[in-house]
């Protein structure tokens, strides 16, 4: 039987570790460690589950997520298929303030970068404008050796302090409650239990049962350490994957989209959408395509 480990020890025989995944699928299991990464998707889509907020992720999204911020990427469901020949492939940079290289961020031309870093504890996704640019600076990163080595990731950290752009937060917790081992666990388990079965007509009790819980003990659970009810999580996992669907354009009709994501009612399907997104799922599908559009005349 495999022993899960909430908290993921890295490898410290370097300052600085960048670590190249080529894999079917990301690990699937919600983790943290003590080190601070930062991770460029380069083939693969599925979810970002960082603290108690969730992301879609793809191709080109770079996303930074601080130190011991639980988090997961959960590919998609067609990367666990045993006919798949898709492939999870990032490139992730790994690296501890507060450790090997502490003596460093406390010299005084390092403390904006370690102000920066404190300021993001809960992450951020690098926007787009600024994906490339930090995107190669990783690569330079993961192909140096030695000295080299620490002379990209501070280049690096120097091009991601320069973005002149509003970082929202990947997580709703201003500081994420002490999370035990056996409790990350738990959640972890409780994450994939509902990102399994979203699609179905899952239940406050079918939840509880599978934590090995009562409904009360399991709702109180469940805010204290996420922030969200069980139906506020549900509904934003499956509002998540409509998005997805939605921009895939892998549909026959939005009411589809609707009832495949776990919706029975067009109606309750709409109004999730428009409260969590601020737009109705036709707005939306409209912004989106406007905004393609728009990248393919400049691109031309």
């Amino acid at each position: 039987m495999k022993v899960l480990q909430f908290t993921i020890p890295v490898a410290h025989d370097k300052s600085v570790i960048a670590e190249q995944v080529n894999l079917p699928h990301h690990y699937p299991y919600l983790h943290r460690h003590q080190e601070a990464q930062i991770t460029w998707i380069q083939e693969g889509e599925g979810t970002l589950i960082a603290g108690n907020n969730m992301h879609a992720f793809g191709p080109g999204d770079i996303f930074l997520l601080g130190v011991n911020l639980p988090h997961l990427f959960k590919s998609n469901h067609e990367y666990y298929q045993p006919d798949s020949t898709l492939r999870a492939k990032a490139i992730t940079i790994f690296f501890n303030p507060d450790g090997l290289l502490s003596s460093m961020f406390e010299l005084p031309e390092m403390k904006a970068f370690k102000i920066f870093i404190q300021q993001h504890q809960q992450g951020f996704k690098v926007p787009e404008e600024y994906s490339h640019k930090i995107s190669q600076a990783m690569y330079s990163v993961k192909k140096a050796k030695g000295c080299d080595q620490l002379i990209a990731f501070f280049n690096l950290l120097k091009n991601l302090h320069m973005m002149n752009a509003k970082l929202g937060p990947l997580s709703a917790f201003g500081s994420f409650p002490g999370i035990t081992e056996n409790e990350g666990i738990r959640i972890g388990n409780i994450y994939n239990f509902i990102m399994q079965n979203y699609s179905e007509s899952i239940t406050l009790e079918d939840v509880a049962k599978a934590a090995y819980m009562t409904p009360e003990s399991f709702c109180r659970y469940f805010k204290k350490h996420t922030g969200h009810t069980f139906i506020s999580f549900l509904n934003e996992m499956r509002i998540n994957e409509a998005c997805k669907k939605l921009t895939e354009h892998k549909f026959a009709s939005i009411s589809t989209v609707a009832y495949n994501c776990g919706f029975k009612s067009i109606n309750n399907f709409n109004r999730v959408f428009k409260y969590l997104i601020g737009s109705s799922p036709r707005e939306y599908l409209d912004s989106y395509n406007n905004n393609v559009s728009n990248l393919t005349r400049v691109a031309s």
